[in-house]
């Protein structure tokens, strides 16, 4: 009988799912995934989850609920660190035991492990005992790992060149401007609220309605991003935070956007602390117009449509009218 395992379409999920999508149906597994995030998946997630927990984290659960009754295991890895000397969020470190005392009547969680905080050489023992819920085979497992990196790979290569994985789904190519008068922007915020359509109030289709060229974290490279992020007076060890202040340094000082939109989390620490920092280092400057949305479940799209229609047209303004200033000062 074929093993049926759930996989969220939440948190982790967006920077992931291709590597253990293809791992364990390389092992044999049948892999079923959560839908797409809707108004009644939300409401569950909301309804089971304590009120302190951020948006995000909330919407994993209904995930998490719309998948229960029909695999044998879901998939709830517990995820430490993937990067040494770094953490990814407190609530990846105690997702498993947050989604147990949750939700109620829930099949077994393959909730193995992930901490590379120390180091990567014991990477393998950790890819076995995730293995080891479907095949107890370790060259099987190894084969299976081998090919999922790879999926990996050609996932990351397709986002870096204008693809954007909305609710999972890779979209089409980004189509790049060669026209001055257009807009390009740079979106930023966790992978998990920016490729949710509803967790993100679906900015990325509204933006690109405005015909605006969009430019994410995961378009510029690793390397640069780390590294800028390095200059940093005091190391971030929030991985995602080193991504996003990394980020947010690369553009401050190759300021080829006409502005800058981050998609926050209500009730994320992190975020309170990466926005702060992004909007003073923009505003420092004055060179890039900057917008903080930050989204809980009560959020409004008509707000949303107003703030961001509102942000479009000043830079409207500034691209037409700013340098057109009278000679006498």
């Amino acid at each position: 009988m074929t093993i049926k395992i759930g996989i969220p379409r939440g948190l982790w999920f967006y920077d992931y799912y291709p590597l253990w999508k293809t791992f364990y149906e390389e092992l044999g597994a049948e892999i079923i995934i959560s839908n797409p995030t809707n108004k009644n998946l939300l409401d569950k997630g909301v309804k089971n989850t304590v009120d302190e927990a951020c948006l995000p984290v909330k919407i994993f659960n209904g995930h998490v609920i719309d998948l229960k009754d029909r695999v044998d295991y879901i998939f709830v890895p517990k995820m430490m660190s993937v990067y040494k000397d770094e953490y990814i969020c407190p609530k990846f470190c105690g997702l498993p035991e947050m989604v147990e005392h949750s939700i109620p009547n829930l099949p077994p969680l393959i909730d193995t492990e992930i901490n590379f905080n120390q180091s990567r050489k014991h990477i393998m023992k950790t890819v076995y005992e995730f293995g080891s819920y479907v095949t107890k085979n370790p060259i099987k497992i190894r084969k299976a790992y081998s090919k999922a990196l790879q999926a990996y790979e050609e996932y990351k290569d397709k986002i870096s060149q204008g693809r954007f994985p909305i609710d999972g789904e890779l979209t089409s190519k980004q189509l790049m401007l060669n026209n001055k008068n257009k807009k390009k922007i740079a979106l930023l915020g966790h992978t998990y609220q920016l490729y949710d359509r509803m967790g993100s109030m679906d900015i990325m289709k509204k933006l690109q309605d405005y015909g605006v060229e969009i430019l994410i974290p995961e378009m510029i490279n690793m390397d640069v991003i780390n590294e800028k992020a390095a200059t940093l007076e005091k190391k971030m060890f929030w991985s995602y935070g080193r991504k996003a202040l990394g980020t947010a340094i690369y553009l401050k000082e190759n300021s080829d956007i006409d502005g800058a939109i981050y998609v926050s989390a209500f009730g994320c620490g992190i975020d309170s602390i990466i926005g702060d920092l992004f909007e003073r280092w923009t505003r420092k400057d004055g060179d890039i117009p900057f917008l903080l949305l930050t989204i809980d479940e009560h959020t409004g799209e008509a707000g949303v449509n107003t703030r961001l229609e509102a942000f479009i047209d000043m830079i409207d303004w500034r691209k037409r009218d700013e340098g057109n200033l009278p000679a006498h000062g």
